[in-house]
Order: structure tokens, then C-alpha cells, then sequence
């Protein structure tokens, strides 16, 4: 029997994660979750919000050893979904309103990470493919 393209249905899984997140958590145990997940990301965090399509300077980085309670001043406990499909705006967003914590999006580029703030509409997939295409890349040259 024959099948036609119009017949064909393809379903496309999205990959998610769950953080948990209270004011016991370390900056680097919410690292290590994330980049579990994007191996070609990894989310600094910062003493002061940003705007969209904006970065924020090195000296306001937070050490990776800190909870959570150290340095944020809205100290909600919750659960944060993140999808792959999720924009990076979106995932910085959720962080900043849910939980009063900055978040930046860095990708992996040619052995260093670079702020994702020109790419802030990307979506975390298309970051993660952009990086590991990067460095592939990078490794056949």
C-alpha cells in the first residue's frame, strides 16, 4: 500500500526540564542542570537585570558558589519549566519575574562562550545546534 506525503503524520518530541529552585540552591547545582540539557549553553547569573537584546558587564557576574539566598531579594520557591522550544528572552524572563534572579544565556562559539543578547529571540534549540554546529565545525578545521 502506497502512502502519501499529505497521509504521513510526524510527531516532534520537545525536550523540557524541570529546575527547582529555593533560596538553598547553588548558582553552579542550576548550572549543571541546565547545561545537563544544552551541553552547547550555559547560564551565568548577574547582580542587575538586563533588557532584551542587551548584555550585562563581566564585574557584575555572579560567583557559581552562591545560593540562591545570598543574593536575591524575592526569595519564592517554585518549580521553572524550561523547553527547548522556550525563546531565550522567555527563559531569562521567567527567571527574572518568577524568582527576582538575572539570568544571561551564553553559547558556546569557536572554544569560548559569547552572550546570546543579539540572538535573544532564538529559540534555547536553535542556540544549542548553533553552538554544537560551531564546534564541530571548529574541530574539522
Amino acid at each position: 500500500m502506497l502512502v502519501s506525503d499529505k497521509e504521513i503524520k510526524t510527531t516532534q518530541i520537545i525536550k523540557n526540564m524541570i529546575l527547582i529552585i529555593d533560596d538553598t540552591k547553588k548558582i553552579s547545582t542550576i548550572q549543571q542542570e541546565f547545561n545537563a540539557m544544552f551541553p552547547y549553553l550555559k547560564l551565568e547569573f548577574f547582580k542587575h537585570a538586563h533588557a532584551i537584546h542587551q548584555g550585562n558587564p563581566k564585574k557584575d557576574m555572579l560567583n557559581s558558589s552562591l545560593t540562591l539566598k545570598q543574593f536575591r531579594s524575592k526569595h519564592t520557591k517554585g518549580k521553572l519549566e524550561i523547553k527547548e522550544d522556550m525563546k531565550v528572552s522567555d527563559l531569562e524572563n521567567s527567571f527574572q519575574v518568577l524568582f527576582g534572579i538575572s539570568a544571561q544565556v551564553f553559547r558556546k562559539s569557536a572554544g569560548t562562550w559569547i552572550e546570546t543578547s543579539v540572538t535573544d529571540d532564538w529559540t534555547l534549540k536553535q542556540q544549542n545546534d548553533e553552538g554544537k554546529d560551531l564546534s564541530d565545525f571548529m574541530k574539522s578545521v
